[in-house]
């Protein structure tokens, strides 16, 4: 069983490697983002406290991120065969939590695939992707704001996963395939 963070800052292409990783391996895709937001539209008890959170621009805590990786994960179905993790952890608190919450289910973290990319880049692909896509969020001072952030949270997220011997840093640059065929190798060195 493969259970597979991603992570990597904003542009790296996570969500495409992703829905392939998805594919080959026949893991569940869990984003907390999507969770959440299933949660909020079928206004369950945990969304609603979600969505009290959310609407005022609250962060959501991570004992709630928590439980609902829990619900999902315990729903797991039998066909795949594992899951992977993306936009999940993001602070170190909420790897520990992970850690500890899959060791409980007698599961373990297989790798943290870090996509790293030069940051030139990164400001490339978010702009390209700005003007097809209408995000607000994919101009030049609030896309280096964010990566800024990304480099300070995460860091201690990727160091954790060093120190517990889980950690592997995936080259992002190049084409779509290339940069699937480096996550591919590592993948099958940890089955």
């Amino acid at each position: 069983m493969l259970n597979v963070i991603i992570c990597g800052a904003p542009g790296c292409g996570k969500g495409t490697q992703s829905a392939m990783i998805v594919e080959k391996y026949k893991l569940k895709h869990l984003s907390t983002g999507d969770l959440l937001r299933h949660e909020i539209y079928n206004k369950t008890e945990l969304g609603m406290l979600a969505d009290a959170y959310i609407s005022k621009g609250n962060l959501v805590p991570d004992q709630m991120i928590i439980d609902v990786l829990v619900q999902a994960i315990d729903a797991e179905d039998e066909n795949n065969e594992g899951v992977i993790l993306d936009g999940f952890p993001r602070t170190l608190a909420q790897a520990e939590a992970l850690e500890e919450m899959l060791n409980k289910r007698g599961l373990e973290t297989t790798v943290l695939l870090d996509l790293q990319v030069e940051n030139r880049e990164l400001i490339s692909r978010l702009l390209k992707r700005g003007e097809t896509s209408g995000r607000s969020d994919d101009n030049l001072e609030t896309i280096k704001k964010r990566l800024e952030v990304y480099r300070l949270k995460t860091a201690p997220v990727s160091d954790y996963y060093k120190s517990i011997g889980k950690y592997s840093a995936i080259d992002g640059m190049g084409s779509v395939d290339e940069i699937f065929e480096r996550i591919s190798a590592e993948l099958e060195s940890k089955k």
